[in-house]
């Protein structure tokens, strides 16, 4: 029996849709007028859900289920043919072959495997195809070219006899489009077409040039008579012609339902085959946010019940108090980290689709790339999925088209004339882990100085590191190709990953190594709504840093600071990193430390690193972010608003606004938003 994974869970639910919708389509088929009538496009939907049914099987290990899905796609398939006329025991072998199918699913799902013997419905199933009416095909058809028949496949050929066996009106319908417009003009007719009838099928004629165009013949089958269809095309400038028979008696009578063979017990069952439903994530979002007011409310119970125990000591009240609050820690823990579970998807489902596009890009440029995933399985919320699917695609485009080199240069390298992008994902702890990484050329620093010096970006008489001018890679509108191409060279591309990411609250790392290759790591928090933050005091007033943006916080001595063009500075390990006194920002009055002490938050965001100044560092705590008001709502470097334990509101910090404010200002200059700033340092509205 298949282990119940992951993989059979999300099979369970998935056939389970496609069972019910196949049902459907059955049922809309037997409801039908004529009985033994077939619309051509339930039926294709019938037959492509059960070869879909059939692959998915086979992939879990359900070999009974494949097998049965396997013969009711033949039986649809020559239905589809007009092999096999729609009679009541073909339809009643359908219906019975979805419910042994089910049956057999739910008994998997429930543990106790396969168990039903399947060999009384394949029997039914061949005798349902031998003795179910084939259709005798026709050596001809009066009023239709007999060339014509030559070149139709076996089901136009069968879609014509039906149409002939409904009574229908067939019409040839003549038109001629330009060579440079045909594929949209006849795009255009088909759907004014199919609005009267089934298009049986399109033929080109031979002989096309500029001069003449081309001419395409479509034979259609229409309850429409020909002076309305006409009339109904007049616009269209095409020759409409009448061919065929007019009307012909139909031959085929239902056949006498035969008995079946004994139903399985859990196929008459209409219990749902699993728990499993699909929620729309609208309302998982509004679910989450409920569990963001309450771990406010815990936030304030355990205030409260450390108050109690300050002020009156180890009561029994107080006491009470903090049990209670612990297990309603515990629960609201739990209630979070099961609702967020929910919303994670396997990152999988961005990998395939990137295949396909590595697969494309590939071939445009010319190159051969052996594309390495690991990780698919590591779970993310489903709204950030598919937030970060353009990001990625712009870290792939920009890896084949600047990172890997041609085949001669990789020969020349003395590496293999196949490239290699490997893509992986990682969760370490409440965050996801992505890289993108090349065994390309690495990136030419040299070329981006000198990008760099043009745009105005970088000034000629200043030096910069390798950190310094990979920032240059981010800016708006920033590429070192000499040339636009589809691929490259308009200036989109790792602006928007920056940007992308920082809405998500996440932080890109690049490494490279000229000749080595280069690598891109995207780190995510896993949900959004509840997140950790740093809690600081500047002055009188305190402020949240999402706790995702952090990497580091230190403590400096004054004299550890020094001025570079007006920019204060510090030296962390090898690197100059910068800094940013929030009282400077928000224009408030600093308490000081003792001795000279400064605290610094080391934040970083798109490859930039930043020290935010503060005055004392409170702690960690879980925060929901709420939006401010209309006044406040633009405020720089204020992302929102946060509700403490204590029922204090502070403000959340923009950490992303605040590195742009760092580096376009020198420090300690006065922008046109200070005073705007100020005043929400003082005073919140939380919508």
């Amino acid at each position: 029996m298949p282990k119940k994974d992951d993989s059979l869970k999300e099979f369970v639910a998935e056939a389970e849709e496609i069972i019910e919708g196949l049902n459907q389509n059955l049922l809309a088929m037997e409801s039908a007028e004529d009985k033994t009538a077939i619309r051509p496009d339930i039926l294709n939907a019938i037959f492509r859900a059960a070869h879909t049914l059939k692959g998915m099987s086979g992939m879990v290990g359900l070999t009974k289920v494949s097998e049965v899905s396997h013969r009711l796609e033949d039986m649809l398939d020559s239905l589809r043919m007009g092999k096999l006329t729609l009679s009541r025991p073909v339809m009643d072998t359908l219906f019975k072959g979805m419910e042994l199918v089910r049956g057999l699913i739910t008994s998997v799902n429930s543990g106790k495997g396969e168990e039903a013997d399947i060999s009384p419905m394949l029997q039914q199933i061949q005798q349902a195809m031998t003795g179910g009416g084939e259709v005798q095909a026709s050596a001809g058809i009066e009023g239709i070219d007999p060339n014509l028949l030559k070149v139709l496949t076996e089901y136009e050929t069968h879609r014509l006899h039906e149409n002939i066996r409904l009574k229908l009106n067939l019409f040839e319908l003549t038109a001629r489009f330009k060579i440079d417009t045909f594929d949209k003009d006849l795009a255009k007719l088909n759907g004014k077409v199919q609005t009267f009838g089934e298009i049986v099928t399109t033929l080109p004629n031979p002989g096309m040039s500029p001069e003449t165009g081309i001419v395409f013949k479509l034979i259609v089958g229409t309850k429409t008579d020909l002076k309305t269809l006409r009339d109904q095309l007049s616009q269209e400038q095409l020759e409409i012609n009448a061919i065929g028979p007019m009307a012909q008696k139909a031959a085929t009578d239902e056949t006498a339902a035969a008995p079946g063979p004994e139903e399985e017990k859990t196929a008459g069952s209409i219990r749902s085959i699993t728990p499993t439903i699909r929620v729309d994530i609208g309302k998982l979002d509004s679910l989450l946010n409920v569990v963001g007011e309450l771990v406010l409310n815990k936030a304030v119970i355990g205030q409260i019940g450390k108050e109690m125990l300050q002020n009156h000591g180890f009561t029994a009240e107080g006491v009470e108090l903090q049990k209670a609050y612990q297990a309603l820690d515990r629960r609201v823990g739990e209630l979070q980290e099961g609702l967020v579970e929910i919303r994670m998807i396997p990152i999988g489902q961005v990998f395939d689709r990137l295949i396909r596009v590595v697969r494309k890009l590939s071939r445009d440029l010319g190159k051969e790339v052996d594309l390495q995933i690991t990780g698919e399985e590591t779970k993310l919320d489903k709204s950030m999925i598919e937030e970060i699917a353009d990001p990625l695609m712009h870290l792939i485009r920009n890896s084949l088209d600047h990172g890997i080199e041609s085949k001669e240069e990789r020969r020349k390298a003395g590496k293999p004339e196949i490239g290699m992008i490997h893509l992986r994902a990682i969760q370490k702890g409440n965050n996801v882990v992505i890289e993108v990484e090349d065994d390309g050329m690495g990136i030419d620093l040299a070329k981006v100085y000198n990008k760099g010096l043009e745009r105005g970006l970088l000034d000629k008489n200043k030096e910069y590191d390798q950190r310094e001018l990979i920032n240059v890679l981010f800016a708006p509108g920033f590429s070192t190709a000499e040339a636009v191409t589809e691929v490259s060279g308009r200036g989109v591309g790792l602006d928007v990953v920056a940007k992308n990411i920082s809405k998500l609250s996440g932080m890109v790392d690049v490494g490279t190594e000229m000749g080595k290759g280069t690598k891109f790591s995207i780190t995510l928090p896993i949900t959004l709504v509840i997140i950790k933050a740093l809690v600081v005091r500047v002055g009188a007033e305190t402020y949240a840093v999402p706790l995702n943006s952090v990497s580091e916080s230190l403590m400096i001595q004054q004299s550890q600071i020094r001025t570079v063009e007006r920019r204060e500075v510090t030296q962390l390990r090898d690197h100059t990193l910068s800094l940013l006194r929030l009282k400077e920002v928000f224009q408030l009055p600093s308490n000081g430390t003792q001795d000279g002490r400064l605290y610094v938050i080391v934040v970083g965001l798109a490859e930039k690193r930043l020290g935010l100044v503060v005055d004392a560092i409170e702690g960690q705590q879980e925060i929901v972010i709420k939006s401010l008001g209309e006044i406040l709502r633009d405020t720089p470097g204020i992302a929102g608003a946060t509700e403490l334990g204590n029922r204090k509101t502070i403000l959340v910090l923009d950490v992303a606004a605040l590195i742009d404010e760092a580096t376009q200002t020198p420090a300690g200059a006065k922008t046109a938003d200070r005073d705007s700033s100020k005043k929400a340092a003082s005073s919140t509205t939380v919508q």
